[in-house]
């Protein structure tokens, strides 16, 4: 005989009868399962997030992700704006990966248009897209270790985000939502003295790391918060379709800018390193993310090299007031920095797409949720939900 006991966070035992009590009459009496909702408001979900949870005491036995509470009907709308204007939306369903966003609208739009992108415009997009990579994986770096408890390292974290930020905004007039890309390259060149400062922020930032990386991965409450928890087989990542630094974590070796080159990562393959971590646990995910930070800047130096040496030039392509994309159909993927994003592009010829169709990283990601909690406990299913590294609008769309 079972019976299902539905409630929120804050229930407690007080109305169970005490047959059912922890230490009652016996193990062979029947026993309730608790369905626990987590979210969509908590502090542990990132946002408007929803698991139900199945409890056999305090041990999860299933879990139901619920999304859709921040659901914006995106791709829809993409149908209805013209190309210039999608880019305003595109950047916005993670917006912690801004420029990420746009570039693969923009990379899709001029695949199908035959266009080549000035090169000078090809480095400057590889160079702020490993820039806006260090500012997302640096906001994990610190929320993470707070919902863990520790309060310090989002501090610390927050000043090398400021610190990078400073750059970004300088060229793009955003925080947030650059809107810097456009078809056939970028809005405009740099300002003058940019790239001198970029660089400082640069080695600012990476002097300053060892910070953050000494004040966590040491931390003995951290360790065990962590090591262990929530291991990820290679397997379900296939299965679900995990990407990104939480697949890298379970020893999968794979990152388009390696595997599929775009922008100028083909000329960057002595710099690019792919970080992947052979235990699939929180630490291991949480690892990941902090030695890619260190790569992205790597990147980031190699490109400022290139383009201090590179001459002035165009970086854009002068394009008609009314831009249509031929008749056709084409899907473009990039290494975001939450895993890889793909664009499906359905063109009938005209000013708007006919069908754009968002594969985003963080949909997949949590999708493994339901094969992962299973077996674990309460307390493990908030370190494992904040090593999973998503953003809700990531995964509503």
């Amino acid at each position: 005989m079972s019976t299902e006991r539905v409630v929120g966070v804050g229930a407690g035992a007080a109305g169970f009868d005490p047959a059912y009590e922890r230490g009652g009459a016996g193990s062979d009496l029947p026993t309730t399962d608790m369905v626990l909702n987590i979210g969509p408001q908590h502090p542990a979900t990132h946002g408007v997030l929803r698991l139900r949870l199945t409890l056999d005491g305090e041990r999860i036995v299933s879990c139901e992700p619920i999304i859709g509470y921040m659901h914006r009907g995106a791709e829809k709308l993409f149908e209805v704006r013209d190309y210039r204007q999608i880019i305003v939306l595109a950047n916005r369903h993670d917006w912690l990966s801004a420029f990420a966003n746009e570039l693969g609208v923009v990379i899709a739009v001029e695949r199908m248009m035959g266009l080549e992108v000035p090169d000078r415009a090809v480095w400057l997009r590889t160079l702020l897209a490993e820039l806006n990579r260090v500012l997302n994986h640096l906001m994990f770096l610190g929320s993470y270790p707070l919902e863990l408890g520790a309060i310090t390292p989002v501090f610390y974290a927050f000043r090398e985000r400021e610190t990078i930020q400073a750059v970004m905004e300088e060229l793009s007039g955003g925080r947030m939502h650059y809107m810097f890309n456009r078809v056939g390259g970028l809005k405009e060149d740099l300002p003058y003295g940019w790239l001198g400062r970029a660089a400082a922020a640069s080695a600012a930032v990476r002097k300053r790391l060892p910070d953050i990386e000494d004040i966590i991965l040491g931390n003995e409450i951290f360790r065990a918060r962590t090591i262990g928890v929530g291991k990820l087989a290679p397997e379900l990542i296939a299965q679900y379709g995990v990407s990104g630094p939480i697949a890298r974590a379970s020893g999968v070796d794979a990152d388009l800018r390696r595997d599929e080159p775009y922008l100028a990562y083909g000329d960057l393959q002595d710099v690019l390193r792919v970080v992947t971590r052979p235990d699939g646990d929180c630490y291991a995910r949480f690892s990941v993310l902090l030695e890619q930070v260190k790569v992205s800047l790597d990147l980031v130096d190699a490109c400022l090299d290139k383009l201090s040496t590179m001459p002035a030039g165009p970086v854009n392509v002068r394009l008609p007031k009314i831009l249509k994309v031929p008749e056709g159909q084409t899907y473009a993927w990039t290494e975001s920095p939450l895993g890889i994003n793909g664009y499906y592009l359905v063109s009938r010829g005209d000013k708007t797409p006919w069908r754009l169709k968002l594969r985003s990283a963080s949909f997949n990601n949590i999708s493994a949720l339901p094969a992962l909690l299973p077996g674990t406990m309460i307390p493990d299913m908030i370190a494992i939900l904040g090593s999973m590294f998503f953003v809700v609008g990531d995964i509503d769309k």
